[in-house]
């Protein structure tokens, strides 16, 4: 069973940033639309950001012009940067992924997501 492996996690002082990864744990299943969820305690899980498999992104607004989604074929990895990271961004990142081309909402991976703390 394919894995998805988030990385790239931790703790920043606000204003900060973190680079997450995701990747998969076989090199023959091909990383395709990837979608970036949170979910901070006692809230539900959003959509960060997502991408297809052909590159087109997609934000939530609280995401625009501070995060970005980004694909490494090379690699068969997507990246999130987040950039001026504040308080309320502190939450556990999940990538969810599949091997099309389209992207939806939970698709059939997941990984075990990754922390990120933001300190004030």
């Amino acid at each position: 069973q394919v894995q998805l492996l988030e990385s790239g996690g931790g703790l920043v002082q606000v204003g900060g940033s973190l680079r997450l990864s995701c990747a998969a744990s076989e090199s023959g299943f091909s990383i395709g639309a990837v979608g970036w969820y949170r979910q901070a305690p006692g809230k539900k899980r959003e959509l960060v950001a997502a991408i297809t498999g052909g590159g087109a992104t997609n934000y939530a607004d609280f995401a625009k012009g501070r995060f970005k989604i980004s694909r490494d074929s090379a690699k068969n990895a997507v990246h999130l940067q987040l950039n001026n990271l504040k308080p309320e961004d502190t939450a556990v990142y999940y990538c969810n992924a599949g091997d099309h081309w389209d992207w939806y909402d939970d698709m059939h991976f997941w990984g075990k997501g990754t922390q990120v703390t933001v300190s004030s």
